[in-house]
């Protein structure tokens, strides 16, 4: 069965320009004045050396940015990555050799391992998502439910585990939500006013909580539907609705459906388009990873 093209599509590069600049953020907020611990046991000139490994199996993700972290430190530690963002290790796995200055590893290394941590957790509960609608025609999606300034980042981690981004930001896509048909006057009128104002090129998405709201949007000319917490049969009888009558809509499902692989194979099979999910960044629990000195 043909598979929706994500309704934005970026690829899984880390951009060390872009993202620095919230790496350096990091260190700055766990250094502070100075690591004190490690400056008052550890002498300017030693040179240390170890490993990074995963506690617990997981799809990786963040590599590049626990690199940029020591790297940011010590300009010339050495780093080796053993595998790439996106592989499946199993737990005790090695991710990575690490050589520098041993105060610049021991002031970095929380910071590194938070990425690393963060970002293989959301990778790794996005694979899982993603497998479990495979063969489908849906698309697992995320959401704008991310940590205040890491959104570039998580986003790159649910591209690393194989799920898809949604909007980036409120100036990437229309998307008219039930405070918006309730502060605009009802789907319709939202509906109209937003095609007043957007570029041709721009699609119009609009979230629909019930059948009549559906009905109404497809009569406005809406080109996405989101399906909003609506139960399976619901949500079947939507699904069914639009295709026989505007085929070309795209119809997104969201809402209280969680990561339960049950409730996906069950939404999926109702022939939506996309599942987004804001669990993707808001619940996925961190991999274990550490860092040991030889």
């Amino acid at each position: 069965m043909r598979r929706a093209e994500p309704i934005e599509r970026t690829g899984t590069t880390f951009d060390p320009v872009f993202d620095a600049d919230l790496v350096r953020r990091a260190l700055a907020e766990d250094i502070g004045r100075g690591d004190i611990t490690t400056e008052a046991t550890i002498p300017a000139e030693a040179v240390a050396n170890g490993r990074i490994v995963a506690r617990e199996a997981g799809v990786i993700a963040g590599l590049p940015a626990a690199a940029l972290a020591f790297r940011l430190l010590d300009p010339v530690v050495r780093f080796e990555a053993l595998i790439a963002d996106g592989a499946y290790v199993e737990a005790g796995a090695t991710l990575a050799r690490i050589e520098g200055g041993a105060r610049a590893l021991l002031t970095s290394e929380r910071t590194a391992l938070n990425f690393l941590g963060r970002l293989s957790g959301i990778a790794t509960l996005a694979a899982r998502c993603a497998a479990a609608v495979a063969g489908t025609r849906a698309v697992v999606v995320d959401t704008r439910k991310t940590t205040p300034g890491l959104r570039a980042l998580e986003k790159y981690a649910v591209r690393v585990g194989g799920a898809a981004n949604h909007r980036a930001g409120l100036d990437d896509g229309i998307l008219i939500k039930d405070n918006h048909i309730a502060a605009a006057g009802g789907v319709r009128e939202a509906i109209l006013r937003a095609r007043a104002h957007a570029p041709h090129l721009l699609k119009i998405e609009v979230e629909c909580e019930t059948l009549a709201e559906v009905r109404v949007a497809l009569e406005a000319r809406a080109e996405a539907e989101l399906l909003d917490n609506m139960d399976i049969e619901t949500m079947r009888n939507a699904v069914s609705y639009i295709r026989e009558h505007a085929p070309s809509v795209l119809v997104e499902a969201s809402g209280s459906i969680g990561t339960n692989t049950e409730k996906l194979v069950a939404v999926a099979a109702t022939g939506v388009d996309f599942i987004s999910l804001g669990a993707l960044t808001h619940s996925a629990p961190n991999i274990d990873i550490s860092l040991e000195f030889a």
